[in-house]
């Protein structure tokens, strides 16, 4: 079993996580959709939608959205939000998605980079590729490989209510990797995150191989412009050609 498989469906993963700031989050979405002009009733996939707070936020606005996930806990959890216009799936991103021609498949918030093999990335570009309609939008929300380089914080703790996350980050080779050790109710636990760190030139290779073009790029939520020393984030849209 992958590291991504067991890690993202315990419920640890997503008490650890449980401060990701879902107005900052909202808001990029909102800014994100209104400079893509994407009228209402656009069929939009969330690709890794975990427990599709973003799938919820999208539906709001006025899209038909699809939220996929490798976790099957949680898109349990996200069938309770199901509508017409919103439906959650169990999805593995690197295997064929099955559904209409799409206008937009959003991938948000380092849900990218898990995988060893090459070949695996490139197979989430093509299935991507092929969900969409000609002229439909991608959007790989990524880190910016030279800013984790030189931000990176060795050690910390992490408090979740009586749990102290013990977190240890290092770079080896091309990926970043984060050890993630804590006690509960009496046992010991060990998981592990290991993302790659994919350069600027790797993402537009990996792109351009499948027909897309690529458009913009911007270095943070409030979409401004990307600087590869300074800009935390590393968010692509591209294009798939028609």
């Amino acid at each position: 079993m992958e590291w991504f498989e067991s890690w993202f469906d315990t419920p640890y993963y997503h008490l650890l996580y449980s401060n990701r700031d879902y107005t900052e989050a909202e808001n990029f979405i909102t800014k994100l959709t209104e400079d893509l002009q994407l009228p209402p009733s656009s069929k939009i996939i969330d690709l890794a939608c975990g427990k599709g707070r973003h799938s919820v936020f999208l539906n709001k606005l006025g899209y038909d959205v699809l939220g996929l996930d490798l976790s099957r806990q949680s898109i349990e959890f996200d069938k309770q939000f199901e509508t017409q216009t919103l439906l959650f799936n169990v999805h593995d991103m690197r295997n064929p998605i099955d559904a209409d021609p799409m206008d937009a498949v959003f991938n948000l918030f380092t849900s990218f980079g898990y995988f060893d093999n090459e070949s695996d990335d490139k197979k989430v570009f093509q299935s991507i590729y092929n969900a969409l309609k000609p002229g439909g939008y991608f959007v790989l929300d990524y880190l910016n490989e030279e800013f984790v380089r030189k931000s990176i914080v060795p050690e910390t703790t992490i408090t979740r209510g009586d749990i102290d996350f013990k977190i240890l980050k290092k770079i080896e080779g091309r990926h970043i990797i984060k050890d993630i050790r804590f006690e509960t109710d009496g046992k010991s636990f060990h998981f592990f995150e290991k993302v790659k760190l994919h350069t600027l030139e790797a993402i537009h290779s990996y792109a351009a191989d499948c027909g897309f073009e690529r458009l913009k790029i911007w270095g943070d939520y409030q979409l401004n412009e990307f600087d590869r020393e300074v800009s935390p984030r590393c968010i692509n849209l591209f294009k798939k050609k028609a």
